[in-house]
């Protein structure tokens, strides 16, 4: 076969996936908006399309992802976008700020708790991870955890199962996981303050989000998109 030739049909090729994948982000980014309580995913940016196409090269997958980025970039956007893509897209979308929340009502937010675990624990509470069971459950600012709250999710993502507190019986953890941070993790586990082994659980397919003064040509959209939106919500 000629060189050149091969090398065209090569280029057609990576050419024909690149537009069959723009196809399949622009498809659900429309649907997404349609749904009930759907979200905009906003930017037409090369920096925004990269984010996407990595997305959506991942939500095929179970893969745990981590998603990377200053505060406001859209790490909640991609999860979701990330969710509407996967198998799991009918099952539940949970979402825990990790930075909001004290250490003790953490453990107890992402485990459950049974009656009697605790003095004010009248009845039976269900965790996020069986909230999310069959779903996606979105760790934010998974930096912030402590290190006790660190260990247990470690286990969990090992074991695949957790037991709520004061509970015996093993339940099973049928979730995917994404986190997310605005710190540099690498620097954390440098630092010692985030453990090593739960970093490479948690980062086996890394997205980094850029900033909005890194894909300024998406600045226009978003003001029309959210201009849009305060017309509609004030009339």
């Amino acid at each position: 076969m000629n060189a050149a030739f091969a090398m065209d049909c090569g280029g057609v090729e990576t050419r024909g996936r690149a537009d069959s994948l723009d196809s399949h982000i622009r498809h659900l980014t429309e649907a997404s908006e349609r749904q009930p309580g759907g979200f905009r995913v906003i930017g037409q940016s090369p920096e925004w399309r990269r984010v996407l196409r990595a997305a959506a090269q991942v939500a095929s997958t179970d893969t745990t992802v981590f998603l990377q980025g200053e505060s406001g970039t859209g790490k909640e956007v991609v999860a979701r976008f990330i969710h509407r893509a996967s198998p799991r897209r009918n099952g539940p979308f949970v979402a825990i700020n990790c930075a909001a929340l004290p250490e003790h009502l953490l453990e107890s937010e992402l485990l459950g708790y049974e009656r009697g675990a605790f003095t004010g624990a009248h009845q039976v509470k269900a965790g996020q991870f069986e909230l999310a069971s069959t779903g996606i459950l979105f760790l934010d600012e998974v930096s912030e955890m402590s290190p006790m709250a660190q260990a247990k999710l470690l286990r969990v993502l090992q074991e695949r199962e957790f037991r709520r507190l004061g509970g015996t019986r093993p339940l099973k953890a049928n979730v995917r996981v994404m986190a997310a941070s605005n710190r540099d993790l690498h620097r954390a586990v440098a630092e010692g303050t985030f453990r090593e082994d739960l970093f490479y659980r948690l980062q086996v397919f890394d997205i980094r989000i850029p900033p909005l003064r890194e894909r300024r040509y998406d600045i226009p959209l978003l003001i029309d998109a959210f201009l849009h939106e305060f017309n509609e919500s004030t009339g």
